[in-house]
């Protein structure tokens, strides 16, 4: 349970915040004017205002005294208004009793409620770190920043999923999407970054990787995939290649969108892609390398279709490239904080889809000691 949950429901009056006031000068206020005022006026039964009041800012505790103070400021009302024991006043207090021990039970229940909620949100945080190991800021030459969006309440994972790893030489980047959103989505997520973190080390060409790839997913489908969901498990992937001491990169896209490359001065370009179909729609196809120049100073920014497929009130879907443009002398992290609050205030604060984001911005390397590096424009081609 989450600190601040248990600072909700500890002892009564140990909570220190200061709306604990307002029910107090509430049960003050009214008792002090319905004494004031003639007989004939009631001012008592608002009295329940204040423990009404009290389960938004404190625990059951704190609200069952805040009951037993209205009931003692309506015994003080009784007595002074010609005794308790008149039946005005004896069905006042017992409905003031009854109203505050409803309100008890309701702030027992809310309160069961929110320590569940921590707890899904404890168990949700700590497989997301599980199964998406955080991003380091700074990989070989690479600054690295990363954004996850989830579209379930209160999840903090979903179907989308991205991995960085070292190679001999370079990094090796994964982002993706599977089939599904939200938690229903996790285990086939697991399995491709299983895969992939098993795999991406070794010196094996980023086409080759691809189809590694691909023989997980078919096989979790052979053994794990309902028969009424036959041929629907897949997901997209781009995996990509960045050498320590070269600008020439390399990728590789099963079914999933272009990366963008963000160049100083507002530049914005998108690589050459020939994508293949998705992971576990065609086993067996092949996959295209693409490369392209990614020189020190650019930033690739790397997202899933969550971004893109963002919608607005009125049905436009969301436009990364153009507002890319404005941030593309921005540092990895700022470029991930105006994407985020651009991309929520887009769709209205809500998103339909899992989306996740990846800025990496190449620092300038010592080239000197590279040996073997691609000579020649015919190494790569711009995007």
């Amino acid at each position: 349970m989450r600190p601040r949950l248990r600072a909700a429901s500890g002892q009564p009056w140990q909570s220190a915040h200061p709306l604990l006031l307002l029910p107090v000068a509430l049960i003050v206020v009214i008792t002090v004017v319905d004494v004031q005022t003639p007989y004939n006026v009631h001012l008592g039964p608002a009295l329940v205002i204040a423990p009404a009041l009290t389960p938004s800012i404190a625990g059951p505790r704190t609200t069952a005294a805040i009951g037993a103070l209205a009931l003692a400021a309506q015994l003080v009302i009784g007595v002074t208004h010609g005794g308790i024991g008149t039946t005005n006043h004896i069905v006042q207090i017992i409905t003031l009793a009854v109203l505050s021990v409803l309100v008890v039970l309701y702030s027992a229940l809310r309160e069961r409620r929110q320590a569940q909620l921590a707890q899904v949100r404890t168990v949700a945080e700590a497989a997301q770190h599980v199964l998406m190991w955080p991003l380091p800021e700074q990989i070989g030459p690479l600054r690295i920043a990363s954004l996850y969006l989830a579209a379930e309440d209160e999840a903090q994972i979903g179907g989308d999923l991205y991995a960085v790893t070292r190679y001999d030489g370079g990094v090796r980047v994964l982002i993706g999407d599977v089939r599904g959103k939200g938690l229903a989505a996790i285990g086939e997520a697991a399995l491709l970054l299983g895969a992939f973190r098993e795999s991406a080390h070794r010196h094996i060409p980023l086409a080759e990787l691809a189809a590694v790839l691909e023989q997980s997913i078919a096989r979790h489908a052979a053994d794990l995939e309902p028969p009424e969901e036959a041929g629907e498990r897949f997901a997209t992937a781009l995996l990509v290649e960045i050498p320590d001491r070269d600008p020439v990169t390399r990728m590789t896209s099963c079914g999933h969108p272009p990366p963008l490359l963000l160049s100083p001065g507002h530049a914005v370009t998108v690589p050459s892609l020939h994508p293949s179909p998705p992971l576990g729609v065609h086993g067996g196809a092949e996959h295209t390398l693409d490369v392209f120049s990614f020189e020190p100073g650019d930033t690739l920014l790397l997202y899933t279709d969550g971004v893109m497929e963002a919608r607005d009130a009125r049905g436009r879907f969301y436009p990364l490239t153009e507002r890319a443009v404005r941030w593309t002398d921005e540092s990895p992290e700022a470029l991930m904080h105006h994407v985020r609050r651009d991309l929520l205030t887009h769709a209205g604060g809500r998103l339909d889809d899992d989306a996740a984001l990846i800025a990496l911005h190449r620092t300038a390397v010592d080239r000197r000691r590279h040996h073997g590096r691609v000579s020649g424009t015919d190494a790569f081609r711009h995007g």
